[in-house]
């Protein structure tokens, strides 16, 4: 076979390519520049980007202020990943493995720090007791499938998103397997809600919040163009929630926050009030 890539003996980091993505990482963690993060005006204040994970948080927040619940109110500031301002050491110092989302909570007597999507999720949930339940079965369900969407997508998006829409040349297998198991994935969920309205039962939970940003938004072909690739329409019960959680005010209002690419209507880079969210909705057409 010609042009095999064969493993050095030793790996060795290598930066002559020209791929975007793949030069921004670094087997080295911590700050690579000083910069202080910017303060908001609320006790919640986020720092993220509206990719899938961002999202999760966002519609979290959303959904909690369409309850009412003012003390969720919160400041979403901008981290560009494309142009490394998750290695700032502001945003190192409240996520020292530099990944979006992150979030600072200023309401108590001591600010506390939380990374991790699911984490984040998990914490909101039970600072206001909203959307995961307090015991039993239920709330172990809650865990089961928020913690499921914490060990798959990395297959979807890191795995299959990466080699099907950024390496710089596309290969079979690495695409074949990939493809292979977001499809299991999708069957997997299309299984649980034949049987459920939502991902762990008949109760909107963080669950959802936290898989619908991946799997929604591919089964309404809005993630890597790849909805007729992996043939989404036959995830039919997938397809009926990924539409049912899309209607809610909260997601629509959360997807859009930290947004810098898609539709002018659908970006809204930072958000300190929510009508900075009207202001962008109403381009919608």
């Amino acid at each position: 076979m010609t042009n095999q890539y064969v493993p050095p003996k030793v790996w060795v980091n290598d930066v002559s390519g020209g791929n975007k993505w793949a030069n921004i990482n670094s087997p080295e963690s911590g700050a690579r520049f000083e910069r202080d993060l910017p303060e908001g005006k609320h006790a919640l204040q986020l720092f993220s980007l509206g990719t899938p994970n961002g999202q999760k948080v966002t519609i979290m927040l959303e959904e909690l202020l369409a309850l009412g619940i003012k003390e969720a109110e919160y400041d979403a500031f901008l981290i560009n990943i494309g142009e490394a301002d998750q290695f700032s050491s502001g945003f190192v110092g409240i996520n020292p493995n530099s990944k979006i989302p992150a979030l600072l909570d200023k309401s108590g007597d001591e600010e506390v720090n939380v990374f991790e999507s699911a984490s984040i999720l998990v914490h909101l949930a039970e600072k206001f007791g909203q959307f995961l339940p307090s015991s039993g079965p239920s709330r172990t369900q809650t865990f089961n499938w928020l913690f499921w969407a914490q060990g798959s997508a990395p297959f979807l998006g890191g795995g299959f998103g990466h080699f099907y829409a950024y390496a710089d040349e596309k290969q079979q297998y690495p695409i074949n397997r990939f493809a292979m198991e977001a499809k299991r994935q999708l069957d997997v969920l299309d299984k649980q809600l034949a049987k459920h309205s939502y991902v762990a039962g008949e109760e909107y939970t963080i669950a959802d919040m936290a898989i619908w940003p991946w799997y929604g938004n591919l089964a309404l072909g809005k993630l890597y163009d790849a909805a007729e690739f992996l043939q989404v329409d036959a995830y039919t019960h997938v397809v009926r929630w990924a539409k049912q959680i899309e209607a809610r005010e909260g997601v629509q209002r959360g997807r859009i926050v930290n947004r810098t690419f898609g539709e002018e209507w659908e970006q809204l880079a930072e958000r300190h009030d929510a009508s900075d969210i009207d202001e962008v909705l109403k381009r919608k057409p």
